[in-house]
């Protein structure tokens, strides 16, 4: 086992970021690992959560940058299952929305997130858009963001007979109140 590197002795660590903007106390975390033991994707993760935890709780930038290079933060579901297993109530969601945030704003964000980022920001588009999910718009606008133009393409047309996939969105009635709380809770970013 390694020893840690010397933690940064700047007051602007990630560590604090974090701990600023999610309100989450990392040191309450003391590596016990119920959070990676009962996460259903972690076996397909290069850093489990309790390791991401840990780099940003030492405060050194080589290991910072590790966490946020990390695809481990990209796969996290959120499915609050490390949340409700950890026994000091640490809310690991949290921290990975905000590592994920912080990735793409220094251009760091692991190479094979790039998929995972398309399909949120499709998501998030259909969803500002029309209100709720639109199938349709949300596939080809994945295609487009992925380039992943024949993927999957023939399952497109047994959707659409058996119904799954309508022609026109079913728009909510106070889309202009919605993309007013997209605008200001996410500024111009999906």
């Amino acid at each position: 086992m390694t020893s840690a590197p010397h933690p940064s002795t700047h007051g602007d660590t990630l560590k604090a970021r974090v701990e600023h903007a999610t309100g989450v106390k990392l040191n309450h975390c003391y590596q016990c690992g119920k959070c990676a033991a009962g996460c259903p994707v972690a076996q397909d993760m290069d850093l489990t959560s309790c390791q991401v935890l840990r780099k940003v709780q030492s405060g050194n930038p080589e290991w910072e940058r590790e966490a946020l290079r990390s695809e481990g933060i990209w796969l996290c579901l959120a499915c609050e299952t490390c949340s409700t297993r950890c026994p000091q109530e640490v809310e690991v969601p949290k921290v990975m929305d905000f590592l994920r945030a912080e990735a793409l704003r220094l251009g760091v964000a692991h190479a094979r997130s790039r998929d995972i980022l398309a399909f949120h920001r499709a998501f998030m588009d259909s969803v500002r858009e029309t209100g709720r999910l639109y199938e349709i718009g949300l596939v080809a606008d994945y295609k487009l963001r992925s380039r992943h133009f024949l993927k999957d393409v023939l399952l497109a047309p047994k959707m659409f007979t058996r119904g799954k996939l309508p022609l026109l969105p079913h728009l909510i009635t106070g889309r202009d109140a919605l993309k007013r709380i997209f605008k200001r809770t996410l500024g111009s970013k999906p």
